[in-house]
């Protein structure tokens, strides 16, 4: 397994493989063939970045079946999804924000996050993981109350796309089984949801397939793959943390 990182430091941005607390630094592009420098340095000396910069996310609704039980749903017959705008994305460390123009519940979303490693279109499941780069956590956050709020069009873009509310990193794992993974998030040092990949409804290889009949995929975007159980409100002033074992802790501030 590699945990792939993108950093800043003394003004210039770069990526590197993470092992432990250094930074093994690299140049040439993440999703060809990346070539180390020689050049290392520790984590602490540099700002930890998203591992990557998507061109979009795509981000699943209903995809687990614990929470479709719950919410007495009925299982998906294909991927349930939207989109969330470029401008939301944020790394690791950084400060999700309150919407100026919203004064009502914001909620946590832990999940797992699939990057896509190279150009895809209707692939096959088989060939799928050959599209895969890896895998991060993601934070996808949400103005809940606007999601419904007008009863004729539900607002998933809108709710899901403010500035700051698509929290991804710190790292991108690759060489890990997918399914074998735990997802917890923290809530101000409370565990809030627990919960196995496994129960996914539509797992990574499929997802990936079905989304690139509908749209081309490309090298660098994120699928975030939904949420299942414990889902709950910040209040201002709260840390949450999205806990993959393999992929790394995702930390940020609620203000």
């Amino acid at each position: 397994m590699t945990q792939w990182v993108r950093f800043k430091r003394n003004g210039r941005t770069g990526f590197g493989m993470l092992e432990g607390e250094i930074i093994s630094v690299c140049d040439g592009d993440l999703f060809g063939q990346p070539k180390p420098t020689g050049e290392s340095l520790r984590l602490s000396e540099a700002k930890v970045l998203m591992p990557v910069q998507p061109g979009k996310m795509v981000a699943l609704v209903d995809n687990y079946h614990a929470l479709v039980t719950k919410l007495s749903h009925a299982v998906p017959p294909e991927p349930l999804y939207f989109l969330k705008g470029n401008n939301s994305f944020l790394a690791h460390g950084e400060t999700i924000r309150v919407p100026a123009s919203y004064s009502g519940k914001v909620v946590y979303e832990g999940e797992l996050g699939i990057v896509i490693g190279r150009r895809c279109t209707a692939v096959s499941e088989d060939d799928a993981p050959g599209c895969i780069f890896g895998y991060t956590c993601v934070n996808d956050v949400t103005a809940s109350e606007i999601l419904n709020r007008d009863p004729g069009f539900a607002q998933w873009t809108r709710a899901k796309s403010f500035d700051t509310f698509g929290v991804l990193g710190p790292v991108i794992a690759t060489g890990l089984d997918p399914m074998k993974l735990t997802v917890q998030t923290v809530l101000n040092g409370q565990e809030r949801q627990n919960y196995p990949v496994s129960d996914m409804i539509f797992p990574p290889a499929k997802l990936v397939s079905l989304i690139s009949q509908d749209m081309t995929l490309e090298a660098g975007d994120v699928i975030a793959c939904g949420t299942s159980v414990g889902v709950g409100s910040m209040k201002p002033g709260s840390t949450v943390s999205i806990v993959i074992e393999g992929i790394g802790t995702l930390t940020n501030r609620f203000e």
